[in-house]
């Protein structure tokens, strides 16, 4: 038909595929290179460790001599051991203590401070504490939290207040307490600065429409900015719950849990088995309860975190 102008398209050359194929081939190896040292990590220094453990625990072995398969009685012989229930509870107890404490304090802070100026001073100020050696940090605490007149902190509430307190390290009933303490404070600087950022992601048009509507402070807190922070708050307290079922060296450096059941964890009762009594099939079959143990909260939470996390979508 005339006056139709058909359009023809050129037709892809061999050559130009060929030379896209090995531009792609080329990249695939950049590719692999770059990720090989972080690969070879994870192979050399979790998956294989990791199955290693696993195997492990169905095992007697003391680390020098052979190893005798037997079955589950790793685990049977430590749910029974009245020492491993003393430190799940001891566990548990940790964390009920420095999760809604710990983020709650945290909170709070984070709240007063995106109102002030000098924001990035404070940060600094709160952030001190995390990168400092747990190890220093610890006996910093054991300075303060020691009993008798060598404790700042009972000799300072001697004289001041007449008051005999108790023996925080020593005395089982408490020792979960100013362990506790230590955590909340060495970990605060970490959840404030994350509260921060998720608090400055708030657009100001919701909290002022909030107050024009009549809301107060606590309404304009509890309705626009913990729905808004919610994500935030869900990975915090996800993170926190994992770090107290792990704590071990601010204890080991604190207390000796061998001398103060109050104070025996999961992860030190691991230790414990597997490198003083060097019952290396124990011990693993005692972390791998604990695995198990953490998997189930972090999959609770993450059940019921659909009722309480507002995302942007």
């Amino acid at each position: 038909m005339a006056g139709v102008v058909t359009e023809t398209r050129p037709t892809a050359k061999p050559g130009s595929a060929r030379a896209a194929a090995r531009v792609r081939s080329r990249d695939g190896w950049w590719a692999a290179f770059f990720l090989a040292p972080q690969v070879v990590g994870l192979l050399a220094f979790l998956v294989l460790p990791l199955g290693f453990a696993v195997v492990l625990a169905f095992m007697k072995w003391d680390g020098l001599g052979e190893k005798s398969w037997v079955g589950f009685g790793n685990f049977a012989a430590q749910l029974s051991d009245p020492a491993f229930g003393t430190a799940v509870w001891n566990t548990v107890e940790l964390a009920f203590l420095t999760v809604p404490f710990g983020l709650g304090l945290a909170l709070l802070i984070a709240v007063a401070l995106n109102h002030v100026r000098g924001k990035t001073l404070y940060r600094v100020v709160y952030f001190m504490p995390v990168v400092t050696s747990s190890v220093a940090v610890a006996v910093m605490w054991q300075i303060i939290l020691a009993g008798g007149d060598y404790g700042v902190l009972n000799r300072t509430v001697q004289d001041w207040f007449g008051i005999t307190p108790p023996d925080w390290l020593e005395d089982p009933n408490w020792v979960i307490v100013a362990i506790a303490v230590v955590t909340i404070w060495s970990s605060l600087g970490l959840n404030v600065v994350i509260f921060l950022a998720g608090l400055q992601t708030i657009p100001p048009s919701l909290t002022e429409a909030a107050r024009i509507d009549g809301a107060g402070p606590i309404r304009v807190f509890r309705s626009v900015t913990l729905p808004m922070i919610s994500p935030t708050l869900f990975f915090s307290t996800v993170v926190a719950v994992i770090s107290s079922f792990q704590a071990f060296d601010q204890i080991y450096v604190l207390v000796d849990p061998d001398h103060n059941d109050g104070a025996r964890t999961i992860v030190y009762q691991v230790y414990d088995l597997g490198f003083k009594r060097f019952e290396f099939g124990m011990s693993s079959a005692a972390a791998l309860i604990l695995l198990a143990l953490t998997l189930l909260v972090t999959l609770v939470q993450f059940g019921v975190q659909r009722r309480f996390v507002h995302y942007d979508s």
